[in-house]
């Protein structure tokens, strides 16, 4: 390794960058993949200086080549932290209505889906860095394992500054300073440092489910997925500091290609 090259973090199944921007900020390399980005990698500065960088990658990440691609290819660098926020649509128990007729068409479609956040904390551990892996509720916690810790973005929401509480891309959606209630589950590992709270009051919710904003959201368009599914600005900043300068672990893992 390097060590005048800056420590890196990763995101994967990531498009908003989210998860990466207070990372960026306090100078670290990060990188965002998923099938959703442009061929051409493209690369932004969220902080004042150029010190710290998101570059955002094209790649399939269900193809368990592109993780042991992503592996060589950072498996020499300090990987400081990773995410992962695989598609939950056929694993969340608000799809469960459709999982029968899924399930008749293939009988291994949750199966498949698990395997993609398993390859993902796999890859992760043989980085030896602190990481989660998010979904909401759902069927997750049979098929791989219990999460290790749940939230609601409303619990972090005291990480976003006043003056920054309207949120940057879809204010008519997202509540001011992720001021809403959404079940979160983590699945955690490599000495990942759950942050403190630093509650919000809540705003109107519509009955026991998203936010008032969030029920604007219809229909199933990629667009809707990427704003339901998007990281809370709090939750991110908060676990941005709480695992910056977390101790690496060792690599214990191997990589192999049958995991789906």
């Amino acid at each position: 390794m390097n060590q005048k090259e800056p420590s890196v973090v990763l995101s994967f199944y990531d498009y908003t960058g989210t998860a990466l921007r207070p990372w960026a900020v306090m100078g670290y390399e990060c990188h965002a993949y998923d099938i959703q980005h442009p061929i051409e990698p493209h690369t932004e500065h969220p902080g004042k200086s150029d010190s710290g960088s998101i570059t955002y990658h094209h790649a399939d990440l269900h193809n368990i080549r592109m993780l042991h691609d992503l592996y060589v290819r950072f498996k020499h660098r300090h990987v400081a932290f990773a995410s992962a926020f695989p598609v939950c649509t056929d694993l969340s128990v608000a799809g469960a209505r459709h999982f029968e007729a899924k399930r008749l068409r293939d009988p291994q479609f949750q199966t498949r889906a698990a395997a993609h956040c398993r390859s993902a904390a796999l890859t992760f551990d043989m980085l030896g860095c602190p990481w989660y892996v998010e979904n909401p509720r759902s069927v997750l916690a049979s098929l791989w394992r219990p999460p290790d810790y749940r939230y609601h973005p409303w619990q972090y929401g005291g990480y976003i500054p006043t003056d920054q509480a309207k949120h940057p891309r879809w204010p008519q959606y997202v509540e001011p300073r992720d001021a809403y209630k959404k079940l979160t589950c983590l699945w955690t590992g490599g000495g990942f440092v759950m942050p403190p709270q630093n509650p919000v009051p809540r705003m109107a919710t519509h009955g026991d489910g998203y936010a008032t904003a969030m029920m604007k959201l219809g229909g199933s368009s990629m667009r809707t997925k990427n704003i339901r599914s998007a990281s809370p600005r709090g939750f991110s900043k908060a676990a941005a500091l709480s695992n910056h300068g977390v101790q690496q672990t060792e690599h214990t893992y191997q990589l192999t290609l049958d995991l789906v």
